[in-house]
């Protein structure tokens, strides 16, 4: 998922639902990583030892209940530009597995970045859902081909 997803809301139901989320949290999110004993400070504000750069740290987001940790990584993306990724699997403890998953969202990114730019999928301007559907498949279709005749 992207960070304007990160929201206490989302992730509170993809937990509820049983499921394992990665999300980037934006730069000023305000977190905890010291149990409570400071305030929260800035994700891009936290120290990091070597060992919490390859394993994670438990954190507590801001307005997240009490009891709720999620495991945060650093993960180098670019020279000098980390992103910052949290997720409910307190069992992950492999920043390079966390950087893998990362990856297979920006193919996803890239996919949603084609689709519009090159079929016009999102200038449909019909209002019943039948015709949105048909509209949405036709757009799919043409980007399979216009792929296909790409490589």
């Amino acid at each position: 998922m992207d960070s304007w997803y990160a929201s206490q809301k989302v992730m509170e139901a993809i937990d509820k639902l049983g499921k394992i989320y990665y999300c980037p949290l934006k730069k000023n999110r305000l977190v905890d990583d010291t149990g409570g004993q400071e305030g929260y400070k800035s994700v891009a504000s936290l120290s990091w030892t070597p060992a919490e750069s390859e394993a994670g740290k438990l954190i507590k987001i801001k307005g997240f209940p009490k009891d709720k940790k999620v495991k945060l990584f650093r993960v180098i993306v670019s020279t000098n530009n980390p992103e910052y990724i949290v997720t409910n699997d307190l069992n992950q403890s492999n920043a390079d597995d966390v950087q893998e998953v990362c990856a297979i969202r920006w193919k996803i990114e890239e996919f949603h970045r084609e689709l519009k730019q090159l079929t016009g999928i999102e200038s449909c301007q019909c209002r019943k859902a039948r015709i949105q559907r048909n509209h949405i498949a036709c757009a799919r279709m043409v980007w399979v081909r216009l792929i296909h005749f790409s490589l």
